[in-house]
Order: structure tokens, then C-alpha cells, then sequence
């Protein structure tokens, strides 16, 4: 009797645009949020995630059948699939949302995964992204998203190692003690930390090839899924400007200008 044979692998990977990791942050002269009138550019944990995916099919050869990488964002946001996929994805999904919409908040963005990962007759095997975006910090989507599925995660990977006939992920991840090795049943959520790997440069000819790529267009409400913010912004300002510090010449001199300044002290 034949072994069966197995089942050639299925990565996604979620990626955001995001303002540039260069760009000087500032408020809206409205304080409604950041100046989003500036570059943008892939997050670069998700950059991260790009590029672990394409490692695990060079190392894996055929036993990876396909990368798809998937965005949810305004149509400038197909840019940056379009990086994704010079990079060595092989398909993308763009979930697009208005110019003017607010980002969605990473709730939404795992159910429109979970709904994503739903429609694919082939099934996927292993999601890898960012461990957090650079804009909002959150780091909460790639938990979120293995709690709605029920599959194992692995957050802040510093390695990754699959074996495909096993159908099981070996991670190393970073902890404040140190590293810690888990032993992760497919389909797994792996969560990208920035000793992972760095990022390749996307070629001339991949770039070229990149426009030809196929990117599937769809909506929130064609998955099913309100992505509407649970939260409300009132107010977003700048901090107050530091202001400079002074010298003193000896500590009697210290003493009295915190005493001036209100601090005083008290006996034990």
C-alpha cells in the first residue's frame, strides 16, 4: 500500500501600509489624528513576515504550493501588495476600503481574516505577520485571529522551522528571560520579531513580474464582516515640548530649587 501523499503547503500573509518608519510623525492641524500626508510604506514587521514566507518555500522547495498576501486598506494600499508580491508572494487579496475610512481596528481585521482563510477552497497552513504595526502598536491581531480559529500560535518568532511531513512548526521566540522553543501543530499563526530575518530587496525583473501577479479585489461586507471601529478618537495632540535643564553649584543651591519647584520632603 502507498503512503498517501502530502498535502503541499498554504501560506498567507497579512500585511499593512503604514506611514514610512522615516517619516517624523505629526498631528493633523484638526487633532483628529497624524498627518497622513506623507510617504507610506509596507510596516516592517509585515516586510518581515514577506520575507519568512518566501525563505520557507526556498528551504522547503515544492512543499510549499502557494504564498498569497492579503491587505485591508484604501486603494493606495495596492502598492505595497504589489511589493509584497515583487518580493515573491504569488497572489494577493485586497480588501479595500474608502480613502476616508477609519483604520480598522485589529478585531475587525482578524475576523476579515478568520472569513478570508474560510473562503479558500485549498485551505491554509501556516499565517505569518507582523507582530505589531508601527502605527498603532496594538500587537494584538495575530492572538486575535488564533483565538477565532482555534489554531496554535507562536508570537514574536525569532525562528521558524516547518516540517511539512510531520505537519508541525518548530519556533524559537523571544521572552524576557531569554528564548523559548515551542513545537506548534499546522495550521499555526506565527507572529514575525525583527531578529527573524531582514528583508530582501525587490529586483528590477520581480518588480516587472509583480504587475502581472493576480490580486483579488473584495469588500468587508462580501466576507460578512463589520470592520465599523468599536473605539472613538476625541483628541489627538502633541506632548508638551521639553524644556531645558539647569545647573547648579553645589547641593544648598539643589535644595532650594526643588523647594521652589514644590518638592519637599518627608521624614519616614
Amino acid at each position: 500500500m502507498r503512503p498517501s501523499a502530502v498535502r503541499l503547503l498554504n501560506i498567507l500573509v497579512p500585511i499593512k501600509r503604514a506611514v514610512d518608519y522615516a517619516v517624523k510623525i505629526r498631528v493633523n492641524p484638526e487633532q483628529t489624528g497624524i498627518d497622513l500626508n506623507v510617504k507610506h510604506s509596507m510596516n516592517p514587521f509585515d516586510e518581515i513576515a514577506v520575507e519568512e514566507a518566501v525563505r520557507i518555500r526556498e528551504r522547503l522547495k515544492d512543499a510549499v504550493k502557494s504564498i498569497k498576501v492579503v491587505t485591508i486598506g484604501p486603494p493606495k494600499s495596492a502598492e505595497t501588495l504589489r511589493t509584497a508580491l515583487a518580493m515573491g508572494a504569488d497572489s494577493a487579496v485586497h480588501v479595500e476600503i474608502p480613502e476616508s475610512a477609519p483604520s480598522p481596528e485589529p478585531l475587525g481585521v482578524a475576523k476579515t481574516l478568520k472569513a478570508l482563510i474560510e473562503r479558500q477552497k485549498e485551505g491554509v497552513d501556516i499565517v505569518i505577520l507582523g507582530k505589531q504595526a508601527i502605527d498603532d502598536d496594538a500587537g494584538q491581531t495575530g492572538q486575535m485571529l488564533a483565538g477565532l480559529m482555534g489554531w496554535s500560535q507562536a508570537t514574536f518568532a525569532s525562528k521558524v522551522e516547518v516540517n511539512p511531513e510531520q505537519k508541525v512548526a518548530n519556533i524559537t521566540r523571544e521572552i524576557d528571560g531569554g528564548l523559548e522553543e515551542l513545537k506548534c501543530k499546522l495550521p499555526v499563526i506565527i507572529t514575525t520579531d525583527l531578529r527573524l530575518n531582514e528583508p530582501r530587496y525587490a529586483s528590477l525583473p520581480n518588480i516587472m513580474k509583480a504587475k502581472k501577479k493576480p490580486v483579488e479585489k473584495l469588500t468587508a461586507a462580501e466576507l460578512g464582516v463589520d470592520i465599523t471601529p468599536r473605539l472613538e478618537t476625541i483628541k489627538v495632540t502633541e506632548p508638551p515640548k521639553r524644556v531645558g535643564g539647569g545647573k547648579v553649584a553645589n547641593v544648598d543651591e539643589l535644595l532650594t530649587k526643588l523647594k521652589e519647584a514644590g518638592f519637599t520632603g518627608k521624614r519616614a
